[in-house]
């Protein structure tokens, strides 16, 4: 009887969080308001959120009410997964807003990044991504200019560029990620709607097709409230050395 107690009163709460009935960083209902209407003792709540925080829900400290957090979305970054893939898997609906894009000279550092001459006539994408509507991160890609004018075709708005472009027989076949946290500049605090200088998380990607060329290079700015990157590995390498981080 207990145990099913506890149950629907974990089911009851994890409902409301989940249509936004309870949203992060509101308070949860107290052991007291909750053991009143569910009549019964203090047991089977604070089973049920043990539940809820072993789930990410909801946190807990001592002598302060619980509150709902933000579940984080986990991205994997040992691997180059579609934006719009992703979303759909984490069950939720894909957005894009284009800011900007246009054919431009390659300044010093995008032309090293892209293997191209400094002057070089370069495609230029800026993009809001959304999940559920809610601005999650803003990318800033640049292209080749033989691959990124494949774009002036589409509504950006509308498609996977990764997947697109792998459509026109430029697929990513390999990947280099470098993750660093930096500060938000005008343009990133106007679209994530953040302050002026509120840490981000930046993932800065080269792709390499199928020749081993690089043909894009982008640099995505994510709300580090709503995402986090997580890398998989054996831990220790073929010949028994632990294997360990490294930047570039």
């Amino acid at each position: 009887m207990t145990e099913a107690v506890y149950t629907r009163i974990a089911e009851d709460l994890r409902a409301r969080i989940t249509t936004g009935d309870l949203r992060p960083g509101d308070r949860v209902p107290t052991e007291a308001e909750l053991a009143e209407r569910w009549r019964t003792s203090r047991g089977p709540i604070r089973n049920a959120l043990s539940t809820l925080r072993a789930e990410g829900l909801i946190e807990t400290h001592r002598g302060r009410p619980a509150r709902v957090v933000s579940k984080k979305a986990d991205q994997a970054v040992d691997m180059s997964v579609p934006f719009t893939r992703w979303a759909h898997d984490l069950g939720v609906t894909p957005g894009a807003i284009t800011q900007e894009l246009s054919l431009r000279k390659a300044g010093a550092e995008r032309a090293a990044a892209l293997g191209v001459a400094e002057g070089d006539t370069i495609v230029s994408v800026v993009r809001l991504r959304l999940l559920d509507g809610r601005p999650t991160m803003l990318e800033r890609l640049c292209y080749r200019e033989d691959v990124g004018r494949l774009l002036l075709d589409v509504d950006t708005d509308a498609v996977s560029i990764t997947e697109y472009l792998g459509s026109r027989g430029h697929g990513i076949v390999t990947v280099q990620h470098e993750i660093d946290a930096v500060a938000a500049d005008a343009q990133d605090a106007a679209l994530l709607r953040v302050a002026p200088g509120s840490p981000i998380l930046r993932l800065s990607r080269i792709s390499r097709d199928a020749d081993g060329r690089v043909f894009e290079a982008s640099e995505d700015r994510y709300l580090s409230e709503v995402v986090r990157f997580t890398v998989s590995g054996s831990g220790v390498s073929n010949d028994g050395q632990y294997l360990r981080a490294v930047g570039g």
